[in-house]
């Protein structure tokens, strides 16, 4: 199947205007063919604690109901991470919006960038489970930003939920860009699995992004890859075949030692 990553600014605060650019990389995604595409962290608010805390909403109304009217207008999937709010917690989320419009899996961030000037832990409740969904034969694993830097969390949805592709939605500042591109190979090489990472361009206060969006194949092989600093759409064809020729010609996962570690 073809997917397609959308690489995209956010207008802070803004989550109509932010809608639209959704449906614009949407319509795009589908006359390339893709079934499914992916939007960065925050696409509803742009990533601001501040923002974030007074845009956050109920996910029966405002954006994620326009997510699922978009899905179902162009037949597509969607994943976008999105904020949540829940009773009295705010999440950072990712749904995942099936070509019908209906929301099978979601996931909420479990790893919190703790660290100042950011400090999500301030905004946000963590996660406290992972999550995943199947499209074509295909079972992907949802992961958020800083996630990438646990890879406890996608090898254990590599070898006990059978993922054989990462769905990252992120929105990682320039500072660390080669952090970005490094963490996402690792993941792919080290499980043998798709890399699926739609990351931010330009800036929210004084956060710029570092965009570098990319699909990375399960032999550690960057099969699309953007800019550093402009809104694009990538796309490419995964397979569920070359993520199992991949694992039977080097078992590396069954390899483990699993009485020391």
């Amino acid at each position: 199947m073809k997917i397609a990553v959308a690489q995209i600014s956010c207008l802070l605060g803004n989550p109509e205007a932010n809608l639209l650019k959704v449906r614009d990389f949407s319509r795009r995604g589908k006359e390339v063919g893709a079934e499914l595409i992916v939007f960065p962290e925050m696409t509803d608010t742009g990533y601001s604690l501040p923002v974030i805390r007074t845009h956050a909403n109920h996910w029966n109304i405002g954006f994620v109901p326009g997510l699922q009217e978009i899905a179902k207008e162009f037949s597509i999937a969607i994943v976008s991470g999105v904020s949540e709010r829940a009773g009295a917690s705010i999440y950072n989320s990712q749904g995942f919006i099936d070509s019908h419009g209906d929301i099978p899996a979601k996931y909420r961030k479990t790893h919190l960038y703790a660290v100042a000037p950011v400090e999500e832990q301030t905004c946000f409740t963590p996660g406290n489970c992972f999550a995943t969904f199947e499209l074509s034969g295909l079972r992907f694993g949802f992961s958020i930003c800083y996630d990438l830097r646990f890879p406890e969390m996608y090898r254990k949805l590599a070898t006990e939920q059978k993922v054989g592709a990462f769905v990252v939605s992120s929105a990682w500042p320039f500072p660390r860009v080669e952090h970005f591109r490094t963490l996402a190979m690792a993941r792919a090489i080290e499980n043998q699995s798709y890399v699926i990472a739609s990351n931010r361009v330009g800036k929210d206060d004084d956060l710029w992004f570092c965009g570098s969006s990319a699909i990375i194949d399960p032999r550690g092989v960057v099969v699309a890859a953007a800019s550093a600093d402009r809104e694009e759409l990538i796309h490419a064809d995964l397979s569920e075949e070359l993520v199992l020729s991949v694992r039977s010609r080097v078992e590396s996962l069954s390899h483990r030692r699993q009485d020391l570690y």
